[in-house]
């Protein structure tokens, strides 16, 4: 499964220099930070609704497409699911209370 993040990934990274006018993810790089956050808070705005929807199908189409403009944005800030995947796998078999317990901020 890694796999195909690993291999998202090396794409995004790979449209960073390119025209904006040759892929949609450059054109979110070209429109910046703000373009792709909004997109985000769309595509979570969007899961939400279809898992209140409770059609199966329609709620893993929206989560995709939110990991998928969560992964634009790790991309552009210079992160990438490596970062994430440590972040989960340090938590394992951590409790959910112990863990937000030993947040600083």
């Amino acid at each position: 499964m890694n796999d195909v993040l690993d291999r998202l990934a090396e794409v995004l990274e790979s449209r960073k220099g390119a025209d904006p006018d040759s892929s949609y993810v450059a054109k979110l790089y070209a429109k910046g930070l703000d373009a792709i956050l909004k997109k985000v808070g769309e595509e979570a705005t969007e899961t939400v609704m279809a898992a209140k929807d409770g059609v199966p199908d329609k709620l893993v189409y929206e989560v995709a497409d939110l990991w998928f403009h969560t992964l634009v944005l790790l991309a552009q800030q210079g992160l990438g699911p490596r970062q994430v995947l440590d972040e989960l796998d340090r938590r394992f078999g951590l409790s959910g209370l112990t863990e937000k317990a030993g947040r600083q901020g």
